[in-house]
């Protein structure tokens, strides 16, 4: 229903209806199942309440359907910032939609390697926990350790890397209450949409020629130009290089 309603049309919508709606159409009865999982907890209707409008407002304004919402986010440490890119389903490229600062930082740039170390993760993951009680208001868990992490880093790699709220880090991505609200938002609806790969790419710099010239003697100069691939593809086509290509080694 909501690809026949105008932009405008839709923009008058009360912004809790409007947030509903990325559950009125799913494609599967899980999908409208996870909207209504996720409305249990108090913090997510809370969100809805607090940051819900200026969600909608940025849908709004980059003519996003919620119903057809997929997501892409990226963080490079050296700009301090999540970024979360948007686009519809069979849409076209990605465009960004809004970027969070980060609210604190740990560690220095290169990937993570060991439990304890205060790194933030370097690479190619995706967001598979979605948690509404969060020691942090709510939070987004990455699939760190993944493949390649386990395969170069120490018997003990570490875990429980979350995008959260609050203004913490110990190799986390805080992005404020008011950030991680709107971000697990959008999350929500995208997963609801029928989008059950969130990717997030993580990098240290912006990964060119001219910025690896600038840490020619770092010990992760291998580790970054094998992440080099994913993050040229993005950088030109505004597309998310398929998973079976992004390979670090």
């Amino acid at each position: 229903m909501l690809r026949r309603l105008s932009c405008c049309v839709l923009f008058l919508l009360p912004v809790c209806q409007l947030l509903a709606q990325s559950c009125t159409t799913p494609k599967d009865s899980s999908q409208a199942a996870f909207w209504q999982q996720q409305r249990q907890f108090p913090r997510v209707r809370a969100a809805e309440a607090n940051t819900g409008p200026v969600v909608a407002n940025r849908l709004h304004t980059k003519v996003l359907d919620p119903n057809r919402l997929e997501i892409f986010i990226r963080m490079i440490k050296t700009s301090a910032e999540v970024e979360v890119w948007a686009r519809n389903q069979n849409g076209g490229p990605f465009e960004l939609l809004h970027s969070y600062p980060l609210s604190a930082k740990s560690g220095s740039l290169g990937p993570k390697r060991r439990a304890g170390d205060y790194q933030v993760p370097e690479g190619f993951y995706e967001i598979d926990r979605f948690n509404p009680n969060s020691n942090f208001h709510l939070s987004l868990g990455l699939n760190y350790p993944n493949t390649a992490d386990r395969a170069l880093g120490e018997p003990d790699p570490g875990g429980d890397i979350f995008i959260h709220g609050g203004a913490a880090s110990i190799g986390c991505l805080p992005i404020t209450d008011a950030g991680i609200e709107e971000v697990y938002l959008l999350a929500v609806m995208a997963r609801a949409a029928g989008q059950t790969v969130i990717p997030v790419h993580i990098f240290p710099f912006p990964l060119t020629e001219p910025e690896l010239a600038k840490h020619l003697n770092s010990p992760h100069q291998a580790f970054w130009r094998g992440l080099m691939p994913g993050y040229a593809y993005f950088e030109k086509q505004h597309e998310v290089m398929e998973p079976v290509q992004l390979t670090a080694k």
